[in-house]
């Protein structure tokens, strides 16, 4: 593809349409994740789930719904007035934009540490499934962002704190470790 005439490579599709294994089960869709009451949830559903919007939210019995019933639900499907998110109690702002989001998604493959350990063998990550349009989450940018974590050793430490991981988000430290990881 594009990316390795661009000398970029090896890189992972991070989709359910993803031709590798990897790829399929990095989907928010099929990542799982232990929640703080014990059950087995999808990033997916966890994110659908903690939405609160301007009339409505949370709705937390999407935490044991699939993935795709939980995207789907008429409660949250093409809603854009989230005022922020409740994940068991702990109340996250809206903004930044895909903070929570991340914070999930990390938090999921902080727990899955042999899925973390077969990320670093890429270089780059895409994710065809990505609307800008529809969404400003992007698994592929996550997926970046936890390998910079990593690299850096702050994956472990800014996660089990919300505002010391808002924290780290503002000072932009984020933001300029995963802006060196290549996406397409």
């Amino acid at each position: 593809g594009v990316a390795q005439t661009l000398g970029f490579g090896p890189v992972l599709e991070v989709s359910s349409k993803s031709t590798e294994r990897l790829g399929v089960a990095l989907s928010a869709f099929n990542l799982m994740f232990h929640a703080p009451d014990g059950r087995c949830i999808s990033v997916e559903s966890a994110y659908q789930g903690s939405k609160l919007f301007s009339e409505g939210g949370p709705y937390h019995d999407l935490y044991a719904a699939s993935s795709r019933d939980a995207k789907l639900d008429e409660r949250v499907r093409g809603r854009s007035d989230i005022q922020g998110f409740d994940f068991f109690g702990v109340h996250w702002p809206a903004a930044p934009t895909t903070a929570f989001y991340d914070w999930l998604y990390l938090h999921a493959l902080h727990q899955n540490p042999a899925l973390l350990a077969e990320l670093l063998h890429y270089a780059a990550f895409s994710d065809i499934a990505f609307n800008p349009q529809k969404s400003v989450a992007c698994q592929a940018r996550t997926v970046a962002m936890s390998i910079a974590l990593h690299q850096q050793g702050l994956l472990v430490g800014q996660l089990d704190d919300r505002d010391r991981y808002l924290l780290l988000l503002k000072q932009g430290n984020t933001a300029r470790a995963y802006q060196q990881d290549a996406l397409f």
